[in-house]
């Protein structure tokens, strides 16, 4: 079969302690099945339900119409709630991409070019489909959210919840930088990591100096 769109591969994972290319060699094998060529691949650690996912809009910006967005599943491009998955379906709609997941077999015929009514027939079942699976990725994301939200209330009156453990690596890391009197943004930069977590190292860095 010969194209002329390009396929590109997207991978997400929530945390940076879950391997985002885990379905990369699914996605390979995918491809190679299917006669098709990825371009490139976009990955990173970010949150299905946030629009701040600096790799996937990079993607669309290169992206040219009738070009593939592949992935494994609909919750590595969308947990969002509808305003915002909403927003998403348009820009991709309005660059005229086609989003084909593994797990979503009629997103599938999509990869083959057919006439126009077939097509439309084709998108408008997918969009459908879409939908749904977007739908009950947000809702897998709620329940976890608010069994989470249970299970800590309960720890903590049982006084058995101490938080989440310190990463003391990456604290050093901060340390050591602002020692060295690296920027709030830089360290960002450097380590990846978020506002609130320097300011806790700082405050503790603070409080070693009152104490001396």
């Amino acid at each position: 079969m010969t194209s002329q769109y390009r396929v590109y591969a997207y991978l997400r994972a929530s945390t940076k302690e879950q391997d985002a290319l885990r379905a990369k060699k699914q996605l390979i094998e995918f491809a190679e099945q299917s006669d098709l060529t990825i371009a490139s691949f976009f990955v990173e650690n970010e949150s299905g339900a946030t629009l701040n996912r600096p790799e996937l809009f990079r993607l669309l910006e290169i992206a040219q119409p009738d070009d593939i967005i592949l992935v494994e599943q609909i919750d590595r491009i969308s947990r969002l709630n509808d305003k915002d998955w909403n927003k998403l379906k348009g820009i991709i709609k309005t660059k005229e991409l086609r989003i084909v997941s593994l797990d979503l077999p009629t997103s599938h015929q999509l990869m083959k070019h057919r006439d126009e009514f077939t097509n439309r027939m084709l998108s408008a079942i997918n969009d459908l489909m879409l939908d749904l699976l977007a739908a009950v990725a947000r809702k897998d994301y709620q329940d976890r959210r608010r069994r989470q939200k249970e299970g800590i209330t309960k720890a903590l009156s049982n006084g058995l919840y101490r938080g989440r453990k310190e990463d003391s690596e990456l604290s050093n890391k901060i340390e050591l930088l602002l020692l060295e009197g690296k920027s709030y943004s830089m360290i960002i930069h450097l380590l990846g990591c978020s506002r609130g977590t320097i300011a806790k190292v700082s405050k503790r860095l603070k409080s070693k100096d009152l104490e001396q």
